[in-house]
């Protein structure tokens, strides 16, 4: 064939993926229609490959980022209500100005992740895989450490968008590096699967490192401001748990610093640019004849996933002070520290009493809200494996991902309105209360973080190699970050609301929590009618 005529079955700019022009079935000015997957076969691609040495090295530093990915984002609604208390200490809970910095907590470092997200999707297409994604990893790495020393609201604010950036740009590197790193199907789908379970397990571990936090802060070395940099202001709570959790951060640069040398590129990327036929990326096309659906409601659907973790779940630690376990306990401690020699409270009076006996209930209250996120953590990762699973088992993505949206609409509405301010203990386990709540955080882990997987399997292969970052980008950066992550504000407005129920600001949140886990995931199932199905592999495309 001369170079005058195309090869009709070549990818073209604007076709859905995996068509060709040889393709039967398909009219001009009709939308095509295509069969799922095939599982086996030729569409599977080559055989499965062996996992070498350098195979192996990506899959560790790509589950670590996906692991830290998620413990950067969980470490917050952890973390807020004591950094709130303490950097805001004329602004009570439930106040307008507390409320409103909440909100913004939650609001605007989704927004800059996923501004910049969108970007960084752009520059995972135009740049490669690998040099985005460590360098991604590296800024939030820090910033989450430096985030430990903040003396404002403001410093805490900034410092937390750029993590946020950090986060939003690695994962969409590492999803579109580890998929073009498998040719064959079943074993890509494997791997996406189980690594982005240890995202799970780094919502498993920013639970145990608050708790550990709550629990030897005092021991810890006291956190302060260099002298070069004490025009920043002064620490107040030197050994304020929140500030060690945030500081832990770090931990996922120290092995990329050791295994970014024997990290290499993509080979389906790196293959295409030396041989000059890697298109420029563009967000245009995303939106082209075959693409746009593809894009829009993928976008959606990521989007209102996420407004369940963010609208929901995350909301956990503006409910618990108003549970009856927390009062109970709270009381306990106070009564405790008092009845101690030595104890904080026995020689206090006044403003320094009132403040010791808050720093108190903050920790009872961060111990509670860790074990909860402990165990919604837990069904998280029940649900990232249960997806792997099933995602070569059930060939129709839709049927796949309802398995986890149709028993959402039971399960989120009870845990919120009904487990939270009505909980009661089931048994024990060696001594360990399991309650209501316990499990219908679990489940409510497992349905939402199990469709996060979801996509993490379905976006590389709607997507040819040149859009594939930044159609990933926008699904997960404007779907889910921006659309997704502002349901947090929208919990938080929404339960200022007059026709709110509820005696207080966390019978109130709870409440709202409940409805907004409802409407997300019954959303979710209505367009998951329209999601298109993908046809075939186009991984190599």
């Amino acid at each position: 064939m001369g170079p005058s005529q195309p090869d009709p079955n070549a990818f073209q700019e604007g076709e859905p993926p995996g068509r060709r022009a040889s393709d039967s079935g398909f009219q001009e000015g009709s939308p095509p229609r295509y069969p799922p997957i095939a599982l086996g076969g030729a569409d599977s691609g080559p055989p499965p490959q062996k996992l070498t040495f350098t195979i192996w090295l990506i899959l560790i530093i790509a589950s670590i980022g996906f692991a830290f990915d998620i413990y950067e984002l969980l470490m917050l609604p952890l973390v807020m209500p004591p950094a709130l208390r303490e950097l805001l200490p004329h602004a009570p809970p439930g106040s307008a100005e507390f409320n409103n910095w909440r909100a913004m907590m939650f609001w605007v470092p989704a927004m800059a992740g996923g501004l910049f997200g969108l970007y960084g999707g752009y520059l995972t297409d135009l740049l490669g895989r690998r040099r985005v994604l460590t360098w991604s990893i590296l800024l939030y790495a820090f910033s989450a450490f430096l985030a430990g020393f903040s003396t404002n609201m403001y410093m805490l604010l900034i410092l937390r968008s750029t993590t946020f950036i950090g986060v939003c740009v690695e994962f969409v590197a590492a999803v579109a590096w580890l998929a073009e790193l498998f040719p064959n199907h079943a074993q890509r789908e494997r791997a996406l699967g189980y690594t982005q379970a240890f995202s799970s397990i780094g919502g498993l571990l920013v639970g145990i490192a608050f708790l550990a936090a709550n629990r030897f802060a005092d021991a810890l070395p006291p956190i302060a401001i260099p002298g070069a940099l004490s025009f920043l202001g002064d620490i107040q709570g030197a050994n304020a748990p929140w500030r060690y959790t945030l500081m832990s951060g770090i931990i996922p640069a120290l092995p990329l610093i050791i295994i970014r040398p024997f990290l290499p590129e993509s080979p389906i990327w790196a293959q295409k640019k030396l041989s000059g036929t890697l298109k420029r990326p563009s967000f245009t096309a995303l939106f082209s004849r075959g693409l746009n659906q593809t894009t829009i409601v993928a976008t959606l659907m990521v989007g209102l996933a996420y407004g369940a973790a963010f609208g929901a779940i995350q909301q956990m630690p503006q409910i618990v002070p108003g549970m009856a376990e927390a009062k109970v306990k709270i009381a306990a401690a106070l009564a405790q520290e008092e009845e101690k020699e030595d104890g904080k409270l026995r020689h206090l009076q006044g403003e320094e009493r009132k403040a010791a006996e808050q720093q108190i209930a903050s920790r009872v209250r961060g111990a509670i809200a860790g074990q909860y996120t402990l165990w919604q953590e837990v069904g998280g990762l029940v649900g990232r494996f249960l997806l792997a699973l099933l995602v070569v088992r059930i060939v129709s993505r839709r049927s796949l991902v309802r398995v986890f949206q149709v028993p959402g609409l039971i399960v989120m509405p009870l845990v919120f309105a009904v487990c939270t301010l009505q909980n009661r203990v089931l048994f024990e386990v060696a001594g360990y209360p399991i309650s209501l709540l316990h499990l219908g955080m679990f489940l409510a882990g497992l349905l939402t973080v199990g469709q996060f997987s979801f996509w993490g399997n379905y976006l590389p292969v709607v997507y040819p190699v040149h859009l594939r970052g930044t159609g990933e980008s926008v699904a997960h950066n404007i779907g889910g970050r921006m659309l997704g992550t502002s349901f947090a504000a929208i919990t938080s407005v929404a339960s200022g609301l007059a026709f709110i129920p509820g005696a207080n600001d966390a019978e109130r949140v709870a409440y709202t929590a409940a409805g907004i886990g409802f409407l997300v995931f019954l959303g979710g199932l209505v367009l998951s009618a329209l999601l298109p199905e993908p046809r075939r592999e186009t991984i190599h495309e």
